[in-house]
């Protein structure tokens, strides 16, 4: 059967767009809305930034540009285990942290039944899936609760193989396992890691794990489209391939050299200014429950990407914008009031969808109540984006920035089209801030003080720092 993302109409026809009237001037007022003068004066800098990116691309950590257009035969490997996984599998996990587990959540999500693990298996057509990116030890005690180890396949994310949360989940259960199965467990654990360095990918031979290689130019934050988000993808039965091409469909929009026919750089440019301008929130508010997990990953995208005390001129400048999840219709009852009357230092992005996979036409009823009958014969599709364009407008008028993020609908193109956005606005943001995207020195920060009070050899160091800060105070306790 021939692949639809092949026929150029109907990729055409799943092109999102970017509407970003709501931060012109002539929308949201002077005060606080943008000109064309004002963006035409940043757009050589964005077309130099551009450039940059173009001349660095696949090189150095910029390898993830390339998991478009790369990867026929990963694709082919991982389709194949995963029909084995699906056939033989009643659970699969993920064992991973970061990157490595908010890519794969977002994209089931996204692209599975909203109910999808509590599906009959005849209707589900494939083994339920978890996700474990954290270390509290209530939560593995309840997903042992719910799952035998032994009808289950573990999937761990560890580029190093030396991230303590994920290795420790390893070592719990890769123990379980064998008291199991003995020397069949090793059926049970895909190994997703670094090809050439590391600890996992020494286990992973030593113990003879099916193994994917996490490419060396790909950080965890950029890792969805290799895989670390296609594995689980593939086991769900998403088409990968698909994905991909809805990425490379975006790569060839965000490579335009015409400024305004780049929607990535267009939106970098305008989140740039907005920074600039003391808008130091970004809040990610999609209108559909399929999309409430994109947030979740954009979040960890843009601040550990943009979020840079130095910049790279050794500057101090302390660079960034604090992202914040948000769900339409549901925040719209607990966070717009903020949005709308505090202060003015957010961006609001809308992602809206144009035709929901369901349609729900609301009953009949309550004749004799004029304020809950209006809304019979309408449609809950209806009403979701009567709710979000009426969110939209009450923003506006209160001069509060905001712009849309259109899905024709919600697919593994339109999601490849989408994630592989976010990671071009993204590079394009860090060259306009001139800080280094690919780093996470206070994410290491975090890690190695961890490392030292756990009594890791070679973190004594850190071990005396700790141990010299000044103690608390029991008055500062109530």
């Amino acid at each position: 059967m021939a692949k639809r993302y092949l026929n150029r109409e109907w990729r055409n026809s799943m092109r999102i767009r970017l509407d970003y009237n709501n931060m012109m001037s002539e929308f949201v007022g002077e005060k606080e809305g943008f000109t064309l003068k004002m963006i035409n004066s940043e757009r050589s800098n964005a077309l130099r930034a551009l450039e940059r990116i173009k001349n660095s691309r696949g090189k150095g950590w910029l390898g993830w540009m390339d998991l478009p257009f790369n990867q026929a035969d990963i694709v082919k490997d991982i389709n194949e285990t995963a029909k084995k996984i699906r056939k033989t599998a009643k659970n699969f996990v993920v064992l991973g942290i970061g990157g490595s587990a908010l890519g794969p959540i977002a994209v089931f999500q996204a692209l599975c039944h909203l109910h999808y693990n509590d599906l009959p298996n005849k209707v589900r057509k494939g083994p339920k899936f978890y996700v474990e990116d954290n270390v509290d030890p209530e939560r593995m005690k309840a997903l042992l609760d719910v799952i035998n180890v032994e009808e289950t396949v573990f999937n761990v994310i560890t580029k190093s193989g030396a991230t303590s949360e994920t290795m420790t989940q390893y070592l719990i259960i890769y123990d379980l396992l064998k008291q199991k199965l003995g020397d069949k467990a090793k059926d049970h654990i895909i190994a997703t890691t670094s090809s050439n360095a590391g600890n996992l990918i020494k286990l992973a031979k030593s113990e003879d794990f099916k193994t994917f290689y996490i490419p060396d130019g790909v950080g965890g934050r950029f890792s969805e489209l290799c895989p670390v988000g296609l594995l689980p993808a593939a086991v769900l039965g998403i088409d990968i391939a698909e994905m991909l091409a809805g990425a490379a469909y975006m790569d060839k929009l965000c490579m335009n050299d015409s400024f305004y026919k780049n929607p990535a750089l267009v939106n970098a440019t305008l989140q740039y200014i907005a920074m600039k301008n003391g808008k130091n929130i970004s809040v990610m508010m999609p209108y559909a429950d399929g999309l409430k997990f994109i947030a979740d990953w954009y979040c960890q995208l843009w601040a550990e990407s943009l979020g840079k005390e130095v910049d790279n001129d050794g500057k101090v400048v302390n660079a960034g914008q604090t992202p914040v999840k948000s769900l339409g219709v549901t925040d719209q009852h607990s966070q717009v009031q903020l949005y709308t009357e505090g202060p003015f230092d957010k961006v609001i992005t809308f992602l809206a969808v144009d035709k929901y996979r369901e349609e729900v036409v609301i009953s009949d009823g309550c004749h004799d109540i004029p304020d809950v009958h209006f809304l019979c014969g309408h449609t809950m599709n209806e009403l979701i984006d009567a709710e979000r364009s009426a969110t939209e407008y009450a923003l506006t008028v209160k001069e509060r920035l905001n712009h849309t993020i259109y899905l024709p609908e919600i697919n593994a193109f339109t999601i490849g089209e989408l994630l592989y956005f976010f990671e071009m606005e993204t590079a394009f943001a860090g060259e306009l801030l001139n800080v280094n995207t690919y780093n996470q020195p206070g994410v290491e920060n975090g890690k190695n003080a961890t490392y030292a009070l756990l009594g890791r050899k070679g973190y004594e160091a850190k071990k005396a720092e700790l141990n010299s800060a000044p103690a608390k105070k029991t008055e500062f306790t109530c």
